[in-house]
């Protein structure tokens, strides 16, 4: 706490506005935005490594927020006030911080596969900015940015080397990557549950946890059967066509994500449905489309 009001004490409105710019990089719609476009328009190999450490970290950091229980900094001391504004996204428990695990994941993944060493840097600034922002901002302590860097940087690692090439079986490698994360979403609801019928948390936090496991499951599902069977490209001849691409695929997740709400409504199973919903769209049901109406004949496969 020493260190947040440090940093409480040399706050202004410039670089308030500055770090809550920051801080929305670890955000779930930036996450989405940059998978999608990662995914549908570069490279499908890289956006599958992103986002399978992406939602594993993330399962891990959800179990460890309702494992640990810690409450933000100004509940445990309430002589400490955060930026007033980075409050309304600062839901649920504190310890590890999820923003910085979700930049750590994204950029840490792309750094490690990166070649020159600028751009490495530059994925490495950015994750440090992050997770500045949120102690800045007065939401997480330093030991919750910390832990959530190593963690987002532990996953990617091992993550990548599944999908090295010395890594074996191409068969093998696919099962392994569509059932861990499966088997972390399933083990994260168990213990969301059990919390909560216990009393010890609430309902808020066990929604949580489903959403998660919901896209989890569904974006390792679709990656499974998107390169068993579809194996789209990237590749789309016009940039005209790729922004065309992205515009729609976006469309499609906002349909399900906003959309579908108003039909089925919110609630545990409802949420894991729709989540479930996005991860397979992004990966399976939009590349079908991408590969039916959109690719160059002759690049389907290829990434």
């Amino acid at each position: 706490m020493t260190f947040l009001k440090l940093l409480e004490g040399i706050r202004s409105p410039f670089f308030d506005s500055l770090f809550l710019l920051i801080t929305s990089i670890g955000e779930e719609t930036v996450a989405i935005l940059l998978l999608s476009v990662i995914f549908w328009c570069i490279d499908k190999k890289l956006a599958y490594a992103i986002g399978l450490a992406y939602f594993m970290s993330g399962l891990l950091v959800q179990g460890m927020k309702i494992g640990f229980r810690i409450e933000r900094p100004w509940v445990a001391d309430p002589s400490f006030t955060p930026v007033a504004a980075a409050v309304e996204h600062a839901t649920g428990y504190s310890f590890p911080s999820g923003h910085t695990q979700s930049a750590t994941v994204i950029f840490g993944t792309l750094g490690m596969s990166l070649k020159k060493v600028w751009q490495k840097l530059i994925c490495l600034l950015v994750i440090v900015l992050v997770g500045f922002s949120r102690m800045y901002l007065g939401v997480h302590t330093l030991a919750d940015i910390c832990v959530s860097m190593a963690i987002g940087l532990i996953v990617a690692y091992l993550v990548l080397r599944l999908f090295a090439k010395e890594a074996g079986n191409e068969d093998r490698r696919q099962i392994v990557a569509a059932t861990v994360p499966a088997v972390l979403a399933v083990a994260a609801v168990i213990f969301s549950f059990s919390l909560y019928s216990a009393g010890t948390i609430e309902q808020g936090y066990v929604s949580d946890i489903m959403k998660a496991a919901g896209a989890g499951i569904g974006f390792a599902a679709g990656m499974f059967v998107e390169s068993r069977y579809i194996r789209f490209s990237t590749e789309c001849g016009k940039i005209l066509m790729q922004v065309l691409k992205y515009a729609v695929g976006i469309a499609g997740v906002l349909a399900i994500k906003e959309g579908l709400k108003l039909v089925i409504g919110t609630g545990l199973v409802t949420d894991m449905l729709r989540y479930f919903l996005i991860g397979f769209w992004m990966t399976a049901l939009f590349a079908m489309i991408v590969k039916k109406f959109m690719n160059n004949k002759t690049k389907e496969g290829q990434t």
